[in-house]
């Protein structure tokens, strides 16, 4: 692909972000070996001490951007505490990012145990068996508890844990960059009105220097 096929198009003609940001994942999805929702997630603990840690995006629509957690982790603790945060996209073979930050807030229940149904038995009963984020004397006692929460729900479905559920960080700004010869790279910026009522609508937009 072409350093003029990546800078036509919607990058620069989109009235709004999430059509565009759905559009640039797609393309990660057919170009990245890897994760190409993998996003780096910025937190900020109580006294004002950032944190930051890869993360896996699993739901996108105009209200935001969604990924789950363990509720008692340190990123969990620091989110529900500040209900802030922010996350960066960087996919390396298109020469690609995206920057977001903004409100957080909780996903409904609903939403929670559909994604957690989805998930593979084994990350089920791991999210049971990890006191994330917490010290662990040795891997024989997570292995331990693995084989406890496997012969605990040997029978029937495995329940979501009341401690693990989703955030959605609903954007104030989402900044798309494209990289170009010579650091003269694009910038295009979209930011959300202080009195939008409709994340789909709103938006202003505003090209930044690189």
């Amino acid at each position: 692909m072409s350093e003029t096929e990546l800078t036509t198009g919607d990058f620069t003609e989109s009235a709004e972000p999430f059509a565009l940001f759905a559009q640039w994942l797609e393309d990660a999805k057919a170009s990245e070996i890897n994760d190409p929702n993998a996003v780096a997630l910025a937190t900020v603990d109580a006294d004002g001490m950032p944190n930051v840690r890869m993360v896996l995006l699993k739901g996108l629509d105009t209200r935001g951007f969604v990924f789950y957690t363990n509720f008692e982790s340190q990123k969990g603790q620091e989110i529900l505490g500040q209900k802030k945060a922010a996350m960066c996209f960087h996919w390396k073979s298109l020469r690609r990012q995206v920057r977001l930050r903004g409100n957080v807030e909780v996903v409904s229940d609903a939403e929670a145990d559909e994604y957690f149904n989805s998930r593979p038995l084994g990350s089920r009963i791991g999210a049971w068996a990890s006191r994330q984020s917490r010290p662990l004397e040795g891997r024989f006692a997570l292995e331990k508890a693995v084989a406890e929460y496997t012969a605990k729900f040997a029978l029937g479905t495995v329940p979501r844990p009341p401690h693990w559920s989703g955030f959605r960080i609903v954007p104030r700004s989402i900044e798309f960059w494209h990289d170009r010869k010579f650091r003269l790279h694009d910038r295009i910026e979209f930011r959300r009105s202080e009195t939008a009522t409709d994340l789909a609508t709103g938006w202003e937009k505003v090209r930044m220097y690189p």
